[in-house]
């Protein structure tokens, strides 16, 4: 037993945490969602005299998108899915075999 080294590891797992279910910090993309929804909707209703329905309906949108990035792209999904996503959208599928789908023409010739 003299030979074993004793070495002090930190065997925890390397969790960010979770605030209301939401893993990491996917809560704070909330909290600006509701955040720029209010401001906008105060600019909106007093500064601009919008009708109430009117200012509620467009200041909804920073919410609904918070709430569609927050749980559609990133909640339950590992880690840089977003990014991925973005590049997958901004640049298509990488390199990879090509699929060809073959036409009644391919056949004839």
């Amino acid at each position: 037993m003299k030979d074993l080294r004793y070495t002090e590891t930190n065997s925890a797992d390397d969790s960010e945490g979770r605030t209301w279910g939401l893993e990491g910090n996917l809560f704070w993309f909330l909290v600006g969602g509701v955040f720029a929804s209010v401001i906008l909707l105060l600019m909106l209703y007093s500064m601009w005299r919008w009708d109430f329905a009117e200012a509620t309906a467009a200041a909804s949108i920073p919410l609904i998108l918070s709430l569609i990035y927050v749980f559609g792209i990133r909640h339950g999904r590992p880690p840089g899915h977003d990014r991925d996503l973005l590049d997958l959208w901004l640049h298509g599928r990488g390199f990879g075999p090509e699929t060809h789908t073959h036409t009644q023409s391919d056949f004839y010739e």
